[in-house]
């Protein structure tokens, strides 16, 4: 039996740490369904206005996971998203590599998708890296990604959680106005998100330094091995490190991805099928398909006490 929030969470086993907080399996007891549910582990008050900002995101679309619902317990808070099994873009690499283009071109339109979606409302992202885009466990069928963790997120002219001098992001998939400490703007997630595809095709983190310093000193670099030149021309694009070079808009960078797709050769006979396996594992003792064994009169699940 797991420890029960607002009556209605029930917390089965962790499967991730976000920036402020623990992500465990959990069955809500009132949709009797499993779901992700982050869980504060600060209580510093910048923790948790940092923590309130997130779960205040209501942002429904296919390709994002933002928060759903959220519970209050005396000290601890925690919000709820959906259950996600298939591992994120990290465990897909470790598994196959590098991607083939095409496969690549199908992930890349998603989470163009999604942060298309996620800009409409105002927000930035600030921390798009391989390790926040998470899978469904589809097997060999159509991927389906995520865009998830929202903890350093912002809406545009909301005042910063941070020194204004201070970078936020992680290391590496920064762009370059964010390393200068500009005010947080839309194409610094496309930025990142062209380093994100570069990662899927070449099967490691770029150098995004390197990168940046090849585009100063010699202009666009040449496609690398095994990347067709079309879709070079749209993963460059998306890493101009001028801003204003960059694609402006995540719909514009999707419009030329769909052109870029249609002059990709046809997958052949011979290319191995990508699978996107389950990464949660088992379930812990006591928990089922169908959730924990009831609790008896009384047991949670009816109404909570502060949960939204």
């Amino acid at each position: 039996m797991g420890e029960v929030f607002a009556g209605r969470y029930e917390l089965a086993d962790p499967i991730g740490r976000g920036g402020v907080g623990a992500v465990w399996r959990a069955w809500d007891h009132r949709r009797r369904r499993y779901v992700a549910a982050k869980v504060l582990q600060q209580s510093d008050a910048h923790s948790l206005l940092r923590f309130v900002r997130e779960q205040a995101l209501r942002i429904d679309h296919p390709h994002v996971l933002a928060p759903a619902s959220w519970a209050a317990d005396d000290d601890k808070v925690l919000f709820t998203m959906d259950l996600v099994a298939g591992g994120s873009l990290v465990h897909l690499v470790g598994d196959y590599g590098p991607l083939p283009p095409r496969f690549v071109c199908v992930l890349l339109d998603q989470l163009l998708a999604g942060l298309a979606a996620v800009h409409s409302e105002g927000v930035v992202h600030r921390d798009i890296k391989p390790a926040n885009i998470l899978l469904e466990a589809t097997g060999t069928a159509r991927p389906r990604l995520r865009l998830s963790d929202f903890g350093v997120a912002m809406r545009l002219g909301e005042p910063r959680l941070t020194e204004t001098d201070l970078v936020v992001g992680t290391p590496g998939y920064l762009a370059p106005e964010q390393m200068m400490g500009a005010d947080p703007d839309f194409p610094a997630d496309l930025f990142a998100t062209g380093l994100v595809a570069l990662y899927l095709l070449q099967g490691a983190r770029p150098d995004a330094r390197a990168l940046v310093e090849h585009f100063a000193e010699h202009g666009t670099p040449g496609a690398p091995q095994g990347v067709p030149a079309p879709l070079w021309q749209v993963v460059a694009g998306l890493l101009e490190p001028d801003p204003r070079a960059r694609f402006r808009t995540a719909t514009g960078a999707r419009k030329a991805l769909a052109s870029a797709l249609e002059l990709l050769p046809p997958p052949g006979p011979d290319d191995e099928p990508i699978e996107i396996f389950d990464q949660l594992g088992p379930l812990p003792p006591d928990f089922g398909p169908a959730g924990p064994p009831p609790r008896g009169p009384g047991a949670p699940g009816t109404l909570p006490d502060a949960a939204g």
